[in-house]
Order: C-alpha cells, then structure tokens, then sequence
C-alpha cells in the first residue's frame, strides 16, 4: 500500500477502530471549512404511527468483476459535486457471512465475522472473530430496516434473541422481536473481501448546511456451493458464484453546532444524498451492471436453491452458527473416516484461496479503486 492511503492497523475492538475512522473523519471536515460542525448519528426513523425504526438508508450495485470497478474513487469525484473523499479513510476487512434463514422467511436473518488486517499481516489463514447476528427487511428497497448485534463467545450458543430487546427495547418491533427468536439454521455462506472508505456530501441548495457522511464500499466475493462447505457435483467445485458489489450507505451526518435540525428535514437530506450518488453510478456502469434486487444475503439463498439443495438437506446438515468460530465441530465427522472431525475455518479457507476462485488481496482492491479514472 502507498503510504497516503494506509489501512486502518489490526485491531480486533471495533470500538477502537471507528474512534480512530471519526478523528480521521472530523479532522477532515474541518479542512473543508467547516468549522463548529458537530458529529451526528443517523436518527431513528419515525413513522407515520409514531414507531421509531432503526433504518439503513445504503444502495449497492453488482458487477461481474471486481476489476470492473477500477478507478471508481477518481470517477466518483469527478462525477459528483459537493462529494470529497476522506483522505486516509480507507480499511480493509474480509469476513465469512451466511444465510441463515431461507427464501420464505419475512425477513433476511444472518450472521457475519468481520476482522481487520494491517497492510503487512499475513493472510494464509482465516480466523473469524466477532461474530455479529442481523434481522434485516428484505430486497434492496428504500430504506430498509436493520438491527445487529455483536454476539459475546460465551453467548454463542444460547438463544440470541434477548440480546436484540437489550440493545434496541421498544424500538425492536414485534414481528422482528418474534422473527429473532427462531433458531439459527445456516442455509448458505459466501466470502468477502471489502475495501472501504468514507466520503463527505455537501450541496447548501439541497440539503442546507447539513454535510452527510457517506461509507462507501467494494466487495469482491464468492459464495459457496453448499451450506455444509461441500464439493458440488454439479458445479465441479466448492464455489458456485463470483461477484463484486459496489455499496454506499449513510453513516451519519454533521451540522453547525447548537443547530436543531427537524427529523424530516434530516430523512429528506439523506435520501436526497443517496440519489445523488445512485443516478451518476447508475449511468457510469449501466453496461456492467447486473440486474438484481436481492441483497448478499438473499444472493447467497437464491444461488444455494438454484443448485438444487433442498430444505430438506438444509434440516438434516442443521448447520449452527458458532461453528464457525471454532476450529474444529465436535458434531462433524468426514465422510470417509468418521473418527475425524472436520475443521469448518479450514473449509472457509479453501473458500477464499481456492486457486480457480481466489478473491483478489485487500492492497489489490484498494489499489484498484484508487487508480486514476480511464472514463
């Protein structure tokens, strides 16, 4: 990596490390000639019956290839007025995430391991921490709900419900509450490897003096065959498909300090900003664009269904997801030798170094998107 874009050190507290991004963040603010702005979370939407939900205002698109992503950093600055880029914002992380409840489910319930990687570690080995439960509502539609948890190892396998009603309370509504007390049955994975960064949006004759913080992100992943991290037959590999999505979702927003800014004319700054960012993405890449409406998740569940695993198979492997913090399944046993168990961190390797599938280094990613614009 070039040292004007360093990635954000190893650190396994994510606490930590968004404390880190938001110094970046502020000092970068500042430069813009925003002086006595103030830091704000992304409010709670409130809706016409007076329920307050916690929203995900976030568009992506997805390409066949990472690489044809090449340059969207400069292409992104050049196409959009008021957009800046946060110098040094940029982190690289991979995680496993999978499915784990299926098409007819109301709404999409996964879970994902995310860590991060200093420029120099080595990456020959895959070893998922933090292991983090989402509800979300489902397709790409506007504003989505979304709800997570960061589960604790001691909690892995117990029921996680309460811990969704702990963080949220009275803003968790009753068919999410329900909907996270089914049990966790992994239906499918995929692996990514994301390069991130953040961006500032300002436009006074829009949005006012409101600068919105935007996260962006490029993922390249693969997902896998089958829910168990089975060989498919029928594909001729453990890996049945293998995109790249480029995202952006609001991360919050800053305004002059001791302002009070009304709650819809907050939503109506963030919805315009993210138009602001999908009709000029949408026009750059509208050849390579794939037309899809299903987010990673829901990608992952059409893929495994498409390859014809069945629920059944799905009740009968009745994959948990503290599996896969552990390095070998009391509960697995290969095929051929029964006394010998079977390591799913191992099987999740071959998932992001298979030799016909292999995901590209997060330095490769991040200096992909930080070349200069051939448009």
């Amino acid at each position: 990596m070039t040292t004007h874009r360093p990635l954000f050190k190893y650190i396994k507290n994510h606490d930590v490390l968004f404390t880190e991004l938001a110094i970046v963040r502020n000092g970068f603010v500042e430069s813009l000639g925003l002086n006595n702005y103030t830091y704000h979370k992304t409010p709670k939407f409130i809706a016409a019956d007076g329920s307050r939900l916690t929203i995900e205002p976030e568009r992506s698109i997805v390409v066949e290839n990472y690489q044809e992503l090449a340059g969207v950093k400069a292409i992104l600055e050049k196409e959009i007025s008021g957009f800046y880029i946060v110098n040094n914002s940029d982190i690289g992380f991979r995680y496993p995430t999978a499915a784990i409840a299926g098409l007819d489910a109301p709404f999409i319930k996964r879970f994902r391991s995310e860590y991060f990687h200093e420029d120099s570690e080595d990456r020959n080995i895959c070893r998922p921490i933090n292991l983090s439960y989402g509800i979300k509502s489902r397709g790409k539609a506007d504003n989505r709900q979304e709800y997570e948890i960061w589960v604790p190892d001691e909690a892995l396998n117990q029921d996680t419900s309460p811990l969704f009603i702990d963080k949220y309370g009275e803003d968790l509504p009753e068919d999410i509450r329900q909907f996270a007390t089914k049990p966790a049955v992994v239906h499918g994975w995929m692996g990514v490897k994301r390069a991130a960064f953040e961006a500032i949006y300002i436009d006074k004759k829009s949005i006012g003096d409101l600068a919105i913080i935007i996260g962006l992100s490029v993922d390249a992943y693969n997902i896998g065959a089958n829910p168990d991290l089975s060989y498919s037959t029928k594909i001729g590999s453990s890996v049945a498909l293998q995109n790249a999505e480029l995202e952006w979702e609001i991360m919050g927003y800053y305004a002059p300090e001791g302002s009070q800014v009304k709650h819809d004319d907050i939503w109506t700054a963030i919805n315009h900003t993210i138009e602001a960012i999908s009709q000029p993405i949408n026009n750059i890449y509208q050849q390579q664009i794939i037309q899809c409406n299903e987010s990673k998740t829901e990608r992952i569940l059409s893929t495994v269904k498409q390859l014809g695993v069945t629920d059944q198979q799905i009740q009968d492997w009745n994959l948990q997801p503290c599996e896969f913090l552990q390095t070998v399944s009391p509960n697995r046993q290969k095929a051929h030798d029964p006394s010998r168990t079977v390591n799913l961190l191992g099987r999740l390797n071959r998932l992001f170094y298979q030799e016909n599938y292999k995901l590209p280094s997060l330095a490769a990613i991040h200096e992909l998107i930080a070349q200069p614009s051939k448009r």
